[in-house]
C-alpha cells in the first residue's frame, strides 16, 4: 500500500481558485458525517476531528494545542491529517496539520467572499495580525486583484510585522473598510454594528466555541448572515448562540449555507451588509485533504 507523505511545500501546486471549486463541488456530494474529540489536561488540549462523505472519502485530523510551546521556542500547535480511500477504508495520505488547515480555513471565507462582497471591493480591513490574516491576503488577492489591504491588531507591533498599512482606530478603519476579515480571539465583541456601513461585507473567522465572539447583536441584526455549515456553527459557537438568545436574530435569520443552492448564498444588492460565519468544520477538512493531495499527486504530470 502507498501512502503519500505530503509535505507544507506542497502549497507551490495549489491555488485558490481551485480549492474554492474543489469545496463548492464537495458541497453536492451527500452530507458529511462529522464528530469531534477535545480532550483537556489544564490549558492543553487534544483536538481529534473526523469526517465522512460518501463519494469523497474520510479524514481524521488529530492535533495537540499547547501554549506553554510558546516559551519553550516550539510551535503551539502540531498535528497530523490521516486520509482514507472512500471505497476501501485504506490510509491514502498523511498530510501536514499547518498545510490543511491554512488553506482550509483562508478557501472557506474566500469563497463565501466571491459570493457575497461587492465585485468593486478594494479596501480590505483585517481585523487580527496572526497566521490566519496572512493568508487571508494571499486568498483575498487571488479573487479581488486590485485589493489594498489595512490591518488593526490590539498589538500594535504585531500589525506592524505584517508590513500592511496599520490603523490605529479601529472605527474608523471599520468605516472605511469594504471587507472586514475578524480572526482574532476575542471573547466578546470587538466590531459595533453601528460602525457599518451600507454594501460592506464581513469574513468572521476567529470565534470556534460557545464563549468566543468577534461582532455585537447590532451587527448580526443589521446583517444578512450566512454560514459555512448551519451544523457546526448555530448551536455551537457563540457568534450565533448569543443574539439567537438575546433575540437580536433568530436561527431562521440564517439565510444559507454552502449546502444550500449557490443563488441563496449570494448578494442581493449594492447597499446591504453580509455577514459570513466560518466555521470550519472537519468536512471542509476533508474536501480541502482532498483537493491538496490530487494536486500533489498531479504534480509531475
Amino acid at each position: 500500500m502507498n501512502i503519500d507523505m505530503i509535505p507544507f511545500g506542497a502549497e507551490a501546486h495549489l491555488t485558490w481558485s481551485g480549492l474554492t471549486a474543489a469545496i463548492e463541488a464537495g458541497h453536492r456530494l451527500p452530507r458529511a458525517d462529522i464528530a469531534d474529540l477535545l480532550l483537556y489536561r489544564g490549558e492543553d488540549t487534544l483536538l481529534d476531528r473526523g469526517a465522512w462523505i460518501d463519494g469523497l472519502g474520510s479524514l481524521v485530523k488529530i492535533g495537540t494545542i499547547v501554549p506553554g510551546n510558546a516559551g519553550r521556542g516550539k510551535p503551539t500547535i502540531n498535528g497530523i491529517v490521516n486520509l482514507f480511500d472512500d471505497v476501501t477504508g485504506e490510509l491514502k495520505a498523511l498530510l501536514d496539520f499547518h498545510l490543511v488547515t491554512k488553506w482550509k480555513t483562508a478557501g472557506d471565507s474566500l469563497l463565501s467572499a466571491t459570493r457575497l462582497a461587492r465585485k468593486d471591493s478594494r479596501n480590505f480591513l483585517l481585523v487580527g495580525a496572526g497566521v490566519v490574516a496572512r493568508s487571508m491576503v494571499q486568498a483575498y488577492s487571488s479573487a479581488f486583484p486590485d485589493a489594498r489591504f489595512s490591518v488593526w491588531s490590539r498589538s500594535r507591533a504585531t500589525a506592524e510585522a505584517m508590513g500592511l498599512p496599520v490603523a490605529d482606530d479601529l472605527e474608523t478603519a471599520v468605516k472605511a473598510a469594504d471587507v472586514i476579515c475578524c480572526a482574532t480571539m476575542a471573547t466578546a465583541p470587538i466590531i459595533r454594528g453601528e460602525w457599518l456601513q451600507p454594501g460592506q461585507h464581513l469574513d468572521l473567522i476567529g470565534a470556534y466555541t460557545p464563549a468566543m465572539r468577534e461582532v455585537d447583536d447590532t451587527a448580526m441584526a443589521r446583517a444578512r448572515v450566512f454560514v459555512d455549515s448551519r451544523a457546526t456553527t448555530v448551536h455551537h459557537i457563540g457568534e450565533l448562540i448569543d443574539p439567537i438568545a438575546s433575540g437580536a436574530i433568530s436561527e431562521s435569520d440564517v439565510i444559507a449555507d454552502f449546502y444550500d443552492d449557490p443563488a441563496l448564498f449570494s448578494r442581493r444588492s449594492a447597499d446591504e451588509i453580509t455577514i459570513a460565519k466560518n466555521g470550519g468544520g472537519a468536512h471542509l477538512d476533508l474536501m480541502t485533504a482532498t483537493y491538496i493531495a490530487k494536486a500533489w499527486a498531479n504534480r509531475t504530470r
